[in-house]
């Protein structure tokens, strides 16, 4: 590359962050005029009150800082860069802002951006330069940006549509206190969700809630209830074969009750749940979410709801998925277990199993690869990935430590039970090693597994 081109090159890249720079600095006053030119192009805008028009300044300075760090470190979009988006797009939709409308604004925001850019750039060689290579990331941005809002839009449009009639909250109150509907439109709602009162069809009870601190607010309504609304939206799609989940905020909490039609299993929904939750973290909306047992029909929903509220003692204060199809009965004694069952523990147990955590935990690997090879030490050296004898070896250390012998049943059920109930202690330790747990296999939060081979 020769010295002068290298030389433009450095020119153009001076000017592009200038031009950056400057509308940075000129944000409030950009943001200003993209809100005065969608009054006067989007008469649906115009229509609205001062409270609208400060919300859609605010997102409007949001999205330009946003585009504009984008710029500035020269990289893609991602949705960690809008997590505000879904909540605003909520918002139109509530006002009665058309699709059309709304995705209008977001070109009028552009085009006011450009505009700026353009200005900025001057005549110079370089600042036009440099503004040419600002136009096709501008144009992703606008792209990703409005296209995630549509989405967004649409899920919550279809949502507001099945749940603004009273009808929903009140099948769900009428689920919850173990009556069924049996004409009228609360069974016709019913039906729609795949919840006939005749049928004996399994189906989970899911309460979500949300989790970690509050985002700040801003501008505009609530940003709690907008959250509480955003994933109640979102978590009526994960229906299957048809139906829609009935999914409804009630007070604080969301209550959801997912259908398993044919084809379609407690793992699958609780995949689709996790998904749901992992959407709406990377957007900004943290979830505590808590799932029950397979319910044979309506019938048992009162006791999946309890089971759902129980359960959710289980996630950490900064949010998770704990579902009970995903975890056995003795894994659910243990995370229940008071101080007394864990004071009936050994001593010398329970001085193992901290030091061994301490020291990255290959005894207590040790301990549970051997039952899950069904005592056969040589299936459990291979799953650990080491020598037989490396594993004879920790055995007898177990045993010294210990006095029990894991080839006896009743030593090594007394050993499996002293790890679940060391996994399950309610400390602040125990609470990062359930958030750690529930992030292990195939991205999963939930607690099953905890007390799984490693």
């Amino acid at each position: 590359m020769s010295t002068g081109s290298s030389t433009v090159e450095a020119a153009v890249r001076a000017e592009r962050t200038r031009i950056l720079s400057e509308l940075l600095s000129d944000l409030p006053a950009l943001a200003d005029v993209a809100v005065a030119t969608m009054r006067e192009e989007i008469p649906a805008y115009e229509a609205q009150g001062p409270a609208f028009h400060a919300d859609v300044r605010d997102q409007v300075v949001k999205h330009y800082r946003a585009k504009l760090g984008v710029l500035l470190e020269d990289r893609t979009v991602t949705l960690e860069d809008i997590t505000f988006t879904r909540r605003a797009a909520m918002r139109r939709a509530r006002a009665g802002v058309a699709l059309a409308d709304y995705i209008n604004a977001f070109r009028v925001g552009q085009q006011v951006f450009w505009e700026a850019v353009v200005e900025r750039a001057g005549h110079a060689y370089a600042g036009r330069e440099a503004a040419l290579t600002l136009a096709a990331p501008l144009m992703r941005y606008c792209d990703f940006a409005s296209t995630h809002a549509a989405n967004a839009y649409m899920e919550f449009q279809q949502y507001a549509a099945a749940e603004a009639v009273r009808e929903s909250r009140d099948l769900l109150e009428t689920l919850l206190t173990g009556a069924v509907p049996t004409r009228g439109r609360e069974l016709a709602a019913a039906q729609a969700h795949g919840l006939a009162p005749d049928a004996r069809t399994p189906l989970l009870v899911v309460i979500a809630v949300l989790a970690g601190p509050a985002a700040p607010v801003a501008t505009g309504p609530d940003q709690g209830a907008d959250a509480r609304h955003a994933a109640c939206a979102a978590i009526a799609r994960t229906g299957g074969n048809g139906t829609r989940t009935l999914s409804v905020v009630r007070q604080s909490e969301i209550v959801a009750i997912p259908v398993l039609g044919p084809g379609v299993d407690a793992e699958e929904l609780c995949d689709r749940l996790q998904g749901v939750r992992e959407s709406l973290a990377a957007e900004g909306v943290r979830l505590a979410m808590g799932i029950s047992t397979v319910a044979a029909g309506t019938a048992e929903i009162p006791q999946a709801y309890q089971e759902a509220r129980a359960v959710l003692d289980f996630v950490p204060e900064d949010g998770g998925v704990a579902a009970l199809p995903r975890i056995t009965p003795f894994q659910y004694l243990a995370l229940k277990a008071d101080d007394t069952a864990r004071h009936l523990v050994d001593r010398r147990i329970t001085a193992l199993l901290s030091e061994d955590r301490a020291r990255g935990g290959v005894l207590t690997a040790t301990i549970r690869a051997f039952a899950g090879a069904d005592l056969n030490l040589r299936v459990a050296a291979e799953r650990l990935q080491i020598h037989p004898n490396t594993a004879q070896y920790r055995l007898r250390r177990i045993q010294e430590r210990t006095g029990r012998s894991l080839r006896s049943i009743n030593d090594l059920l007394e050993l499996l039970v002293a790890i679940a109930l060391h996994d399950a202690l309610p400390t602040n330790a125990g609470r990062e090693r359930l958030g750690a747990a529930t992030n292990e296999g195939r991205g999963r939060a939930d607690v099953r597994s905890l007390h799984e081979p490693r």
